[in-house]
């Protein structure tokens, strides 16, 4: 058994990039060399910000013998379907053919004979094809060639078993000259682009590995990140500070330094009055920059910056150029701090009316508008809610759109407005509200809870879902371009999280007419709704048929009255009497089905006592008779266990009805009777829930 060795050194890969290329080159070279007959032990795929890595252990130094047999015409057969055999085998002579015995006669058989390949050889084919088929977010060319790569290739690596694998990318193009350069496989790489750019030639991975580390890169990406973690909290706590925790960051830097070296800067003192998510911001998305935390959580003036190089003063002038730049930086972010704050954000409002929302929805300032008009219906919803707090709110939730601060960090939004909101004299509910009105927008970020804040964040979701309903932008298969799934999930975590009492329908149907739209579309609305939910509780194990069935009974769109009766219907289900109660139902439905197709009528009047002839008739319309008043009662008054006990009732009488009585009696009349007291059964369950939309 022999080891792979696959390396492809490029410019620097973009580091959003590097896990799944490496993913994916394992991926494809594994399926490679499954086709082509090659099992292995190992396969396992390092990147670094120049490099994908690939190493495969356990591969044969050959491919096995196979032969493989062809079943041919039968002996005397027409001459066309001979010659046909011949042509697709490569006889010269059908004598090359073997006769043999068959239950129904004799038939030709073509015995072929492949002997195994060299590895090497097969893998000089099956390594190019992955490697042009890599599914990259976006590509390039260089040069003069036609080929697409993320970034120019400059080298690769292609060893087995000490051996130089023969690629060569010209002869997978059409033509040398549309490449440009042509690359060929071989055993050399250099190391770090500056500590170590001299060439390198290695025999097998565990060389490959031992010399690039002495070459000053790490090839692999979490042992440079357990690596920047680790000194970079070293660095913090020698200033008695702590590491503000960023795994995204952390992440992504690992992805841009080969050789990381942690340093710790410091920030001037004059910046320290701008607000510590202005700071935090400019640090990360600009600079790759960690911040740091004092001992009582507050921002520190020091940060953490990850160097891809050793220098011979310790990192002294790299920090120092560090701190220069972040300087600069910050210099612009607090001179749109301080400018912003010359004027109140209400004045900066009217601003909006010349931003566009969405082409066909109108301005900002229009969804302000829409958005203080929702947000005041839900707060009579909402317990603790002052309406002109909430008004306030919503009107200025979107101001700080229009301010410097935004326009230099986008990811602001909200957050500087509220602290523009406590400069002008804002009360903190309204503050709050605009920097939480965004949320939630994950599943891991954390919702809003607070009354005002509450009905803003609600009222701005509905009405973006509302808007893209109304010009028919509704999300299709994978596509969801205005992120209008996760508005929806985000205004169902609103509703279940904070436990909000309230009626979708004529909320979702006020929203629609504000952009003077079909009121149809409150249904649909309503049914995307039932789909999010869905997606939403499949993690809680609460079954999607369950929620059709309480989704579609009674108009109900009270999500937290919904969640109590699926809750009640998932136990009694998962009862014996619930299990053969739903039964029960459907045998009665599909009788019913059956019979008013047939009789081109409905059986939904009440039967007639007089006309029952048996004990069970009897029975089963008393049980239901009370059953059915217990239960309307029960449910209306949001008792959905009490309603369940109700149904579990009705098992004894429905079965032994069922096991006794023949529903489709000789006498009309008694027929008739019977079939009204089926309707009954299925009237008395459906007032629970649509026992037809429950699976198995």
């Amino acid at each position: 058994m022999a080891e792979l060795l696959l390396e492809i050194l490029s410019e620097e890969i973009p580091a959003r990039m590097q896990v799944r290329a490496a993913s994916d080159l394992r991926r494809l070279v594994c399926d490679g060399l499954n086709k082509s007959g090659l099992e292995f032990e190992t396969a396992n795929a390092c990147v670094t910000p120049r490099r994908l890595i690939l190493v495969i252990d356990g591969l044969p130094l050959a491919t096995p013998d196979v032969s493989e047999e062809r079943k041919g015409p039968k002996v005397g057969a027409p001459e066309q379907a001979v010659q046909g055999f011949m042509k697709a085998n490569g006889f010269s002579s059908i004598d090359e053919a073997e006769i043999r015995e068959l239950p129904k006669g004799e038939f030709y058989f073509a015995v072929i004979e492949r002997k195994g390949r060299a590895t090497i050889d097969v893998l000089a084919e099956a390594l190019l094809l992955p490697l042009f088929e890599l599914p990259w977010p976006k590509s390039m060319r260089w040069g003069v060639n036609s080929f697409r790569w993320v970034r120019p290739i400059t080298s690769i690596i292609s060893v087995f078993d000490s051996e130089i694998i023969p690629l060569q990318l010209e002869t997978f193009l059409e033509s040398s000259k549309k490449f440009g350069k042509n690359i060929v496989g071989s055993n050399k790489t250099t190391g770090h682009r500056f500590l170590s750019p001299e060439a390198i030639t290695v025999s097998d991975f565990a060389d490959y590995k031992e010399k690039l580390h002495a070459a000053k890169v790490m090839i692999d990406r979490n042992e440079r990140r357990e690596l920047i973690l680790s000194e970079a909290t070293k660095l913090a706590e020698t200033e008695g500070l702590t590491l503000k925790n960023d795994e995204g960051l952390l992440d992504e830097v690992a992805g841009l330094v080969e050789w990381p070296v942690v340093l710790m800067g410091a920030i001037d003192q004059d910046f320290m009055d701008v607000p510590p998510e202005v700071l935090t911001t400019a640090m990360k998305k600009h600079q790759k920059y960690f911040s740091c935390l004092d001992q009582e959580g507050n921002l520190a003036n020091r940060f953490i910056v990850v160097a891809n190089t050793e220098t011979t003063d310790g990192g002294k002038a790299v920090i120092v150029g560090n701190e220069r730049v972040l300087r600069a930086r910050l210099s612009d972010a607090k001179f749109f701090w301080d400018q912003d704050r010359k004027t109140t954000l209400a004045s900066k409002a009217p601003a909006l009316k010349d931003r566009v929302f969405h082409a066909r929805l109108g301005t900002l300032d229009e969804k302000a508008d829409r958005m203080q008009a929702l947000a005041v219906e839900i707060a009579s919803h909402v317990a603790g809610a002052d309406k002109d707090k909430v008004r306030s709110a919503a009107r200025l939730a979107k101001a700080d759109l229009s301010t410097g601060m935004v326009g230099e960090f986008p990811d602001l939004q909200g957050i500087i407005g509220r602290y523009y909101a406590l400069h002008d004299g804002e009360s903190e509910d309204v503050a709050d509200a605009i920097a939480e009105h965004y949320s939630p927008q994950g599943a891991g970020d954390v919702c809003p809870t607070r009354p005002v804040s509450l009905c803003v964040a609600l009222a701005d979701k509905i009405d973006t879902l509302a808007g893209f309903w109304s010009i028919d932008e509704k999300p299709t298969g994978s596509k969801d371009p205005y992120a209008l799934r996760r508005a929806a999930l985000g205004a169902i975590r609103l509703v279940l999280e904070n436990n909000l009492r309230i009626a979708l329908r004529p909320v979702f149907a006020g929203a629609i007419d504000l952009f003077r739209a079909d009121p149809g579309l409150t249904a649909q609305l309503l049914s995307f709704f039932a789909d999010r939910l869905k997606v939403h509780l499949k993690e809680q194990g609460v079954r999607h048929d369950y929620i059709d069935a309480v989704f579609g009974t009674d108009g109900e769109d009270d999500l937290v009255r919904m969640l109590a009766r699926v809750d009640a219907l998932s136990g009694f289900l998962g009862t014996e009497d619930g299990g053969n109660l739903l039964v029960a139902y459907r045998r009665a439905a599909n009788i019913l089905k059956i019979e008013e197709k047939k009789d081109g009528c409905r059986y939904t009047e009440v039967p007639d006592s007089r006309i029952f002839e048996q004990d069970e008739e009897k029975n089963l319309f008393a049980g239901l008779e009370t059953g059915v008043d217990l239960i309307v009662r029960a449910v209306s008054d949001e008792r959905f266990g009490d309603a369940m006990q109700a149904l579990a009732k009705l098992r004894g009488p429905v079965d032994a009805f069922f096991d006794s009585v023949t529903v489709n009696a000789d006498d009309p009349a008694v027929r008739q009777n019977r079939l009204r007291l089926l309707s009954m059964i299925r009237s008395a369950l459906d007032g629970v829930a649509d026992f037809s939309r429950i699976e198995g």
